[in-house]
């Protein structure tokens, strides 16, 4: 017999399912929810509710976009260089990238990096899209913006390989990024000097 109701049971249990999270924090979370204001397990429940409707894949950089927009309005907006790609791992390095407000290129999302123990070949990742963008922007410029871990310095060394054949500058971020650490959690100086002194790869 259960010792806790039924709701609070299936929310504990749909809590515990999120990474980094486990039964101790889950039952917490809950219950937490739970003593609040009933307005924030209501705003909540919405925000959830609109997650996969209201966002969506921009089809040209692979950035996460408002369901509403045919592309991302870092690639639509007419200030942004299309020459210049700074090429990332997941969605969220783009906002890491952005917060030091001196990158005025655009992006494009690899969708993960190469990584066997994982399952994630280069055939899951978004390279011949980027092969494409090369293409039809005239790419000039190839920013390899992954991160400093194996698997980033791997899906790099790859992606060189498979732009050998074209006519474009391909850099890396400076090795101011510490080795280990993920794009997304690097503070904004140090990410603006690496991307400052990025160098050809």
């Amino acid at each position: 017999m259960s010792t806790l109701p039924k709701a609070l049971e299936a929310l504990i249990e749909a809590l515990g399912n999120l990474p980094g999270v486990g039964p101790r924090s889950a039952e917490r979370y809950a219950y937490f929810l739970l003593k609040s204001d009933q307005y924030k397990s209501s705003k909540l429940a919405a925000a959830l509710e609109k997650l996969h409707t209201g966002v969506k894949q921009c089809p040209k950089t692979y950035a996460l976009i408002d369901a509403d927009l045919d592309v991302s309005e870092l690639y639509s907006d007419p200030q942004r260089d299309k020459t210049v790609v700074a090429l990332v791992a997941e969605p969220f390095d783009i906002i890491a990238l952005e917060k030091t407000s001196l990158y005025r290129g655009t992006y494009h999302v690899l969708g993960g990096l190469i990584s066997p123990i994982d399952g994630i070949g280069p055939e899951q990742l978004h390279i011949p899209e980027l092969k494409k963008r090369i293409k039809e922007d005239e790419v000039k410029e190839i920013i390899l913006a992954t991160n400093a871990s194996v698997e980033g310095e791997t899906t790099a060394l790859y992606i060189q390989q498979e732009l050998a054949n074209f006519d474009i500058t391909i850099t890396r971020l400076a090795r101011g990024l510490p080795i280990g650490v993920d794009l997304e959690y690097a503070d904004q100086i140090t990410l603006g000097h690496a991307l400052e002194g990025r160098q050809n790869f």
